[in-house]
């Protein structure tokens, strides 16, 4: 079974392209919501995260989101650590969730796919990207933030070239219509390569 990474910065609309990969059958499986259940569920990162932030990380039994979050933001090393503890539960996660998996191939979706290095580990990879506008008008309708905070995420993201480079297919998600062809081209392309191997 071939493991396809599907990345993109932040308001590039991935979890859009996920859902037309799901409607054609395709296993799909997004690393950073698997991550935020573990850090709810998996005791063993609530210790690690509560030795490293304090007990403030965690308020009624639940991850405090917007408290990491202020102490993460802008501090690399920080967020290094919280990865370190993180990042190998939500991979060995993902090695069971594969194994109960029957299709050609399976989508991981990972927003820093190539920044964390995981690219490696994928068969191909799909960039998904859209004109920065756009993904500044997506992020201030979905989320309450600002402009700069948008700025400041998409300036810690490696920039789209950078990932297209890298990458064997690129979704361009300005219009769904335009997406959900694209999608189906790529399924399509991803499958004759798996059959001609």
């Amino acid at each position: 079974m071939k493991i396809v990474g599907l990345t993109g910065g932040i308001g590039s609309g991935k979890t859009t392209v996920a859902k037309e990969f799901s409607k054609l059958g395709v296993p799909i499986y997004i690393a950073d919501d698997e991550a935020k259940k573990l850090m709810n569920s998996s005791k063993t990162i609530q210790r690690e995260l509560v030795a490293l932030f304090g007990e403030e990380a965690y308020k009624d039994q639940e991850l405090n989101r917007p408290y990491l979050a202020k102490l993460i933001f802008n501090n690399e090393a920080l967020l290094q650590k919280m990865n370190a503890i993180v990042h190998p539960k939500v991979a060995d996660h993902f090695k069971n969730w594969l194994k109960k998996q029957d299709a050609p191939y399976i989508i991981k979706e990972v927003a820093i796919l190539f920044e964390n290095g995981s690219y490696k580990q994928c068969d191909y990879v799909i960039t998904v990207t859209a004109a920065i506008e756009t993904r500044k008008e997506r992020l201030l309708k979905r989320d309450v933030t600002t402009v700069a905070k948008i700025e400041a995420i998409m300036n810690n993201q490696w920039p789209d070239q950078k990932k297209i480079e890298r990458s064997q297919f690129v979704i361009y998600n300005d219009i769904l219509e335009d997406t959900i062809v694209q999608v189906q081209k790529t399924h399509n392309s991803i499958l004759e390569d798996i059959a001609s191997l």
